[in-house]
């Protein structure tokens, strides 16, 4: 059978996209290496204009390493949107932090926007899509696939000034995000912690490696006030 061209052209009108040729195009993420040609999107648009920074870590995370995020996020101001993937653990303590305190905050997915991943966030993602942003570059009905989230980290990174890291493992897809972030010039954070459970020996490395230890707010905040 042949491809349905108008199904399909329905099928991705289903939901507002821009390209990389298009002015509501990041500036910062045609910067990176491969910048998605096509974005697809629910919510508000006007957030990718403002200034924004990324918060990546463990899906197991800590009690810890979640009080780290709330503190940090907290302490920041809504100074700027907080960016993170809609991953469980780590990424969805940032997206609630933000919105706790009154902040934005934009996920990128690794899927479809009328996908829900990981299913017990699909509340979350509806409410973000409805009174903040989600952006992906995979067309409606794309399922979650091992690569895509390697490949959604580097929007995440290119999206943000700077990218904040809480416990990632040596091993850890957040690593890869602090990665991208460093080749397209991004600032990186790492925040410390329990030197003896394994969780942070990602962050520790990063901090070894130069990227700055950060323990509050005013640890990112001082990097960008002029």
């Amino acid at each position: 059978m042949g491809l349905d061209i108008k199904a399909l052209r329905q099928e991705f009108l289903r939901f507002p996209s821009f390209s990389i040729l298009d002015k509501a195009y990041p500036e910062y993420l045609r910067e990176i290496y491969n910048p998605p040609v096509l974005l697809f999107y629910q919510g508000d648009i006007k957030l990718l204009a403002m200034e924004k920074i990324a918060f990546v870590g463990s899906r197991a995370c800590s009690k810890q390493g979640i009080t780290s995020i709330q503190k940090i996020i907290k302490e920041l101001g809504n100074q700027f949107v907080v960016i993170s993937g809609l991953a469980r653990g780590i990424d969805t303590a940032c997206h609630l932090a933000a919105i706790k305190n009154g902040g934005r905050t934009i996920s990128v997915i690794g899927t479809g926007l009328d996908v829900s991943y990981p299913r017990e966030n699909e509340q979350l993602q509806s409410f973000i899509a409805k009174n903040h942003l989600i952006i992906t570059e995979y067309g409606p009905g794309e399922q979650a696939l091992k690569y895509h989230f390697p490949d959604r980290n580097r929007i995440i990174a290119g999206l943000s000034r700077g990218v904040v890291v809480s416990e990632a493992k040596r091993r850890s897809g957040s690593l890869i995000t602090c990665e991208r972030a460093m080749e397209s010039g991004r600032d990186v954070f790492a925040i410390p912690g329990n030197i003896s459970d394994g969780l942070s020996d990602g962050c520790h490395h990063l901090i070894q490696e130069g990227a700055k230890l950060v323990y509050q707010g005013q640890d990112i905040l001082s990097e960008y006030t002029y």
